[in-house]
């Protein structure tokens, strides 16, 4: 596949970069360098202190790209994300301030902190890459992606993310706690507050939208398009699941392996990328009617049957 050594030298370049101050977590990283390929929002759930903030300001400078931060808090009202109309009595016209949404690399900073109303702000924004405001629509920088964090331990005062937002979400990730070797470094030379000084901008935005036009080249089987078929549809029918997987799923999920396969170097997706894949792109995105259930758990045992079948 042609630009198949550029499409991995420009994830490779992304994992360099980021594991100079997100340390010991390659895996993790190569994550976030499929969703910048592919082009998908990323939501990111741990506990307060592993680098999150960091992360997402480390790939901004990486990719050398207009960033935001956007402190998502009770208070905040959807204008505050969007933007907002000034109207100027002298000739009866009105100017649109843009708001901090309107950047390339966005971080949504304790997303679950703002009332659903704020929340609802991003609905359209995260799909369709426009802002309705004052009856017109803007449209998005071409190159628009969305870091969101939240912590999944600190409840009180917080908006769970409806099934609808979640949904929006290309992959949600955990970063974890450091080893014992990087955890040391990590004190020892605090990356988090130095990543400028140690982040290059290495990969060019337009580089990575150029990339993603050739996806669509990757071959996709139909055998393994009845895989993920299968998985999605007994979601929907299982018992200990309220709200199954939804079309957009198998679109996101059928983009990654896309994508893995291409930064792995081959032009064919293979029942392995999805193995590989799946619960990040998918387990986000089920209600299940006892909450206290595992959401990977579950759908782990559902994948594993599926693969096993298709291997058969």
């Amino acid at each position: 596949m042609q630009g198949q050594s550029q499409d991995l030298n420009c994830a490779q370049r992304l994992v360099q970069q980021l594991s100079r101050v997100i340390l010991g977590k390659d895996e993790l990283l190569r994550r976030v360098a499929l969703a910048v390929v592919v082009g998908g929002h990323v939501l990111i759930e741990d506990v307060p202190g592993v680098g999150k903030t960091t992360l997402a300001k480390a790939l901004a400078q990486t990719l050398g790209a207009k960033f935001r931060r956007i402190q998502f808090t009770p208070d905040l009202l959807p204008y505050d994300v969007t933007g907002f109309e000034v109207f100027h009595p002298e000739n009866r016209t009105f100017d649109f301030h843009p708001g901090p949404i309107f950047a390339q690399v966005v971080l949504a900073d304790e997303i679950n902190r703002a009332t659903p109303k704020v929340q609802a702000a991003l609905l359209e924004v995260m799909e369709e890459q426009q802002v309705t405001s004052g009856g017109t629509t803007r449209l998005m920088d071409e190159f628009f992606l969305v870091l969101a964090t939240q912590n999944p331990f600190g409840t009180e005062g917080t908006y769970p993310l409806p099934s609808a937002q979640l949904d929006r979400f290309f992959l949600r990730l955990s970063i974890g706690y450091p080893t014992a070797e990087a955890e040391r470094a990590v004190w020892l030379n605090d990356p988090g507050h130095h990543f400028r000084d140690l982040i290059k901008p290495s990969v060019d935005v337009a580089e990575v939208l150029a990339l993603r036009g050739g996806l669509s080249a990757v071959y996709v089987a139909p055998a393994l398009l009845d895989l993920i078929g299968a998985l999605l549809s007994r979601t929907r029918q299982h018992p200990s699941i309220r709200l199954g997987l939804s079309p957009r799923a198998g679109v996101h999920l059928v983009k990654a392996i896309r994508a893995w396969a291409c930064l792995a170097g081959r032009d064919y997706a293979t029942a392995h990328d999805v193995a590989d894949l799946a619960l990040d792109v998918l387990s986000h995105r089920l209600e299940l009617r006892d909450e206290s259930q595992d959401h990977r758990q579950l759908l782990k045992s559902l994948l594993d049957e599926e693969l096993t079948s298709h291997e058969a």
